[in-house]
């Protein structure tokens, strides 16, 4: 059977499934590029950075940080302009940077999550649509009712069903994914802001004369 027999037989509501699984791979696909383009390595760029700070070149840090996509580097940079202000705190100013880019990188996943989990409601609303023309069916037809003249609103009650949970079950399993990923990023992002902060600390603490030895 094809497809567009399917989409007619499962009517309306199997539209609206078809279009929320439209939308949910949209939003997978760009989803995960958005992360795969700001996935860095936080280990190479911290220590790039710490040794460019060592040298006392804060311009080149910070151009090293507008020249990085992502988070971190956004962090990074806050963190970097914040100890060049004196009166700055350094780990408010961080904190506040990670509250503007954590939106940003879960945007759009509560549609995925919606889907998700509407979908299969969607199914069993189709399923009820299709038992409803059953049960109608054999009001209208009585004793004269047979399988053929049933078997189109119980397609449509089946295939809805099927359809909710074939959207279903991938766009779950693509979220979980996807979170599994932005925890990572902002995991990354604790991490690298901690050992700048350490790093401007230990910098600060130490005597004048071996700063620039560190």
């Amino acid at each position: 059977m094809l497809l567009k027999d399917i989409m007619i037989i499962g009517g309306p509501v199997m539209w609206i499934i078809a279009l929320c699984s439209v939308v949910a791979v949209f939003v997978f696909i760009e989803k995960l590029l958005y992360l795969h383009r700001i996935q860095i390595n936080v280990g190479e760029l911290v220590k790039g950075l710490v040794n460019v700070l060592k040298k006392g070149n804060v311009v080149e840090a910070v151009s090293l940080c507008d020249d990085t996509p992502g988070p971190v580097a956004h962090i990074l940079r806050t963190a970097i302009l914040s100890h060049e202000n004196k009166d700055a705190d350094i780990a408010q100013a961080v904190q506040d940077a990670a509250l503007g880019e954590i939106p940003r990188i879960e945007s759009r996943m509560n549609i995925l999550a919606t889907i998700a989990y509407v979908s299969p409601l969607l199914g069993l609303l189709g399923t009820v649509i299709g038992m409803i023309g059953v049960f109608t069916t054999i009001n209208s037809l009585g004793a004269f009712v047979n399988a053929k003249d049933l078997a189109k609103d119980i397609g449509e009650a089946l295939y809805t069903t099927a359809g909710g949970l074939c959207v279903s079950i991938p766009c779950y399993i693509g979220h979980n994914y996807l979170v599994s990923r932005i925890e990572a990023i902002t995991l990354d992002m604790e991490k690298a802001a901690s050992e700048m902060i350490y790093f401007f600390r230990q910098s600060d603490s130490a005597p004048a004369g071996e700063k620039g030895d560190k």
